[in-house]
């Protein structure tokens, strides 16, 4: 059976207690302190294996082995990008085609073919080939992500949402099609993401890990992953926020989705409880990161260099880490979970690694 944990009873606590008119607890003295709590938080949730014992086994060999003195080897990057997000978007456009009723099918088509940078595909791409897997057996997968990921821009662009006018440069999927057809567009995907992968993942992947991976991306998306995250980010406007309550912000409302394309792509790959494990603690680490550098770049770029309105933050009166932490501190945050995300790679096969090490660089250092 599937070896489940829930949220841990600290995070219950600041979704139970945020919720009820809010509470602020003492800060922590260092960054250390809270990225060693996110990695702490890393527990399998739908591990590969049957067995306790060996979910047991595989924690501690987790704490007790060493990581590998790891030499990169040369990586075209940018061309390894632009290959991938190709055949993600090849995908994506036969995955939605123009059907009854046209009107749906264009409005979901019309914010999943936007562009963007197709990370959390990629990320699921190459967590499957980390692990020995072949691309095939989790571009479905992969499609589902961004799918899920697209359901959420167009609700957050919505008027009782943020009430966003542009998003990747284009005018919003409901100033485009109107609120009604927007939410249905994103009801759509979302219900289209779960039904992708369990009718085109190939049979080469066994059942077991395929409802596994489905387990895997429902939780991350449902009541207790990115829907918790986005009810505590609503409460938490106009509020003062602790740094713990923006943590579990951001590790459910963005991480969650991030964390679920890279677990999912090992566990389709065929991975092994450890490495399944280990490339959660990266994607926790990255996910977070993304949300920090979103919130770097909100306050340092224009509308025109992020593609969508910048200020949207600071003029909604959310909690951010540099309105929390100040500018230069949510840098140095950025760069703490960057150097721990790339020491969870260190376990593994250096050119298999490559494309995930230079994904964390990437997020780290993009600019918009």
């Amino acid at each position: 059976m599937a070896f489940l944990t829930a949220i841990s009873s600290n995070e219950n606590l600041v979704l139970h207690k945020h919720l009820n008119n809010g509470f602020s607890l003492p800060p922590k003295t260092s960054f250390s302190h809270h990225l060693s709590i996110i990695c702490m938080k890393t527990q399998p949730t739908h591990v590969v294996k049957s067995s306790i014992s060996q979910s047991l086994q595989a924690q501690e060999e987790l704490v007790t082995s060493k990581p590998l003195n790891l030499v990169f080897p040369e990586f075209n990057f940018d061309e390894y990008m632009k290959l991938k997000a190709k055949m993600v978007n090849k995908a994506l456009d036969e995955s939605v085609p123009l059907l009854t009723p046209i009107k749906i099918h264009e409005a979901m088509r019309y914010s999943l073919l936007a562009g963007g940078k197709r990370v959390r595909p990629v990320l699921c791409l190459a967590s499957c080939e980390i692990v020995g897997g072949e691309e095939s057996m989790v571009m479905p997968m992969a499609c589902a992500v961004e799918m899920i990921h697209t359901m959420t821009l167009i609700h957050d662009d919505l008027p009782c949402m943020d009430n966003d006018d542009l998003r990747r440069g284009k005018p919003t999927n409901h100033k485009v099609f109107g609120e009604e057809t927007a939410i249905l567009a994103g009801d759509a995907l979302l219900s289209l993401s779960f039904e992708h992968v369990a009718a085109k993942t190939p049979r080469n992947v066994s059942p077991q890990r395929v409802i596994q991976a489905v387990s895997e991306l429902g939780s991350a998306v449902g009541s207790q992953g990115l829907v918790a995250g986005q009810v505590v980010d609503i409460a938490s406007e106009g509020k003062q926020v602790s740094l713990e309550e923006l943590e579990y912000i951001h590790v459910h409302k963005t991480s969650k989705l991030l964390e679920a394309s890279v677990v999912c792509g090992a566990i389709l790959g065929g991975g092994h409880v450890i490495e399944v494990e280990r490339l959660r603690k990266y994607a926790r680490c990255i996910g977070l990161l993304f949300q920090v550098v979103d919130d770097i770049l909100d306050v340092t770029k224009s509308s025109e260099e992020l593609g969508k309105t910048a200020g949207k933050d600071l003029e909604n009166d959310k909690a951010t880490y540099p309105k929390l932490l100040g500018l230069d501190k949510a840098n140095e945050f950025a760069g703490e979970l960057v150097a721990k995300a790339k020491e969870e790679l260190s376990y593994f096969d250096a050119s298999k690694a490559a494309p995930l090490y230079h994904l964390a660089n990437y997020i780290a250092h993009r600019q918009n």
